[in-house]
This record gives structure tokens, C-alpha cells and sequence, in this order.
């Protein structure tokens, strides 16, 4: 059986802000860090950085860039090799493009979200279709989450990751880690 296919989308844009209102968040140094870590240690072909803001995505570019080509490539080569699976993208349409790349047909798309939905698959659900050789685009939104617009190109959406107390605000770092922890992990 060949490796699963998977990759995932960080959404800045468009993404809701506490009043529901839709905003551009902006991209911090330690979502690109711990993404492409929990990235490369569960197999994950790709991260991708959504967002149509020029500056932003030039912050990606220099904080990859130093781990690729500065200082940093030669200080800690496991970072070096986790930032090569950085990727930027200027919106959803574009994302859904390079994420088909070559293939006839687009992954299955699936969405993150902290409230349950109606089209919720099951992680032991989603381990077995991806392991089953079905291709997978993970969305993971910033700020207060998607909007309506993102969850309208989906194909479904994962459960939300709930602890043991009504308190439901979990970073996206960590809530990528365990969600790619419950489909892929041993």
C-alpha cells in the first residue's frame, strides 16, 4: 500500500473575526514552525498559507527563507527540513489548484471547525478512507474560524476536538497536531 496522501491549508483569509465579521488574520511565526513540524512528523506532503496579503506573504517567505537559505539552515537542519513543506497561496481557488496538482480530480476537502456540523466524519472514518488510498486536504481556520464561503468548497468536516471542560479555545498549532495525531497516528 503507497503512503497516504495528505495535505493541510492554514486559512487567514477569509476567516471570521469575534463579531463574525470577515477578516484577513495575520500569519504568526509559530503557527509556520509547529505546522510544518507536526507536518513532517506525521507524513504530510504539504502546508499550505492562505492568505492574498502581499506583506504577509512576505513574512512567510523571509521566516522560511532563513530556515532554508540563512543562518538557521545551517543551526538546526530538522527545522530546515520541516519549512520545506511550506507552501504559500493567495486564496481558495488557488489552494484547490495546487493541492489537485496532477491528479484527475480534486482531494477530498475537509474542514475544522470548534462546533460540531451536519456533515461531521468520524477520524476513525477519515483514517480509513485516507489510508484506503482517498486523498486529503485538511482546513484549518485563524482568527474566530472559516467563513460560510470556505465551508461552501468542502466535502465535509472533522469533529471538533473537545477536552474535558466547557472551555473550547484551542490554538490551531495544537488542534492540528491532535487532529493529525487521530487520523494518522500509531
Amino acid at each position: 500500500m503507497s503512503e497516504p496522501i495528505i495535505d493541510i491549508a492554514l486559512i487567514h483569509y477569509p476567516v471570521y473575526n469575534k463579531n463574525h465579521e470577515v477578516i484577513g488574520s495575520a500569519v504568526t511565526n509559530l503557527d509556520l514552525h509547529d505546522l510544518a513540524r507536526a507536518g513532517r512528523t506525521y507524513g504530510v506532503r504539504h502546508v499550505y498559507v492562505v492568505t492574498p496579503f502581499s506583506d504577509q506573504q512576505q513574512l512567510v517567505r523571509e521566516i522560511v527563507g532563513h530556515w532554508q537559505d540563512g543562518y538557521g539552515a545551517t543551526y538546526n537542519t530538522d527545522r530546515k527540513e520541516a519549512l520545506e513543506i511550506i507552501r504559500i497561496c493567495d486564496d481558495l481557488e488557488e489552494l484547490l489548484a495546487l493541492a489537485t496538482g496532477n491528479n484527475d480530480r480534486k482531494p477530498t476537502v475537509l474542514a475544522t471547525c470548534a462546533t460540531p456540523k451536519a456533515d461531521t466524519i468520524a477520524f476513525a472514518e477519515a483514517r480509513a478512507r485516507l489510508l484506503s488510498g482517498e486523498q486529503f486536504l485538511l482546513l484549518f481556520g485563524t482568527a474566530w474560524g472559516l467563513t460560510e464561503e470556505v465551508f461552501a468548497v468542502t466535502d465535509g468536516t472533522l469533529p471538533p476536538i473537545k477536552g474535558r471542560t466547557a472551555y473550547n479555545h484551542l490554538s490551531v498549532r495544537s488542534a492540528v497536531s491532535i487532529i493529525l495525531d487521530r487520523i494518522l497516528g500509531e
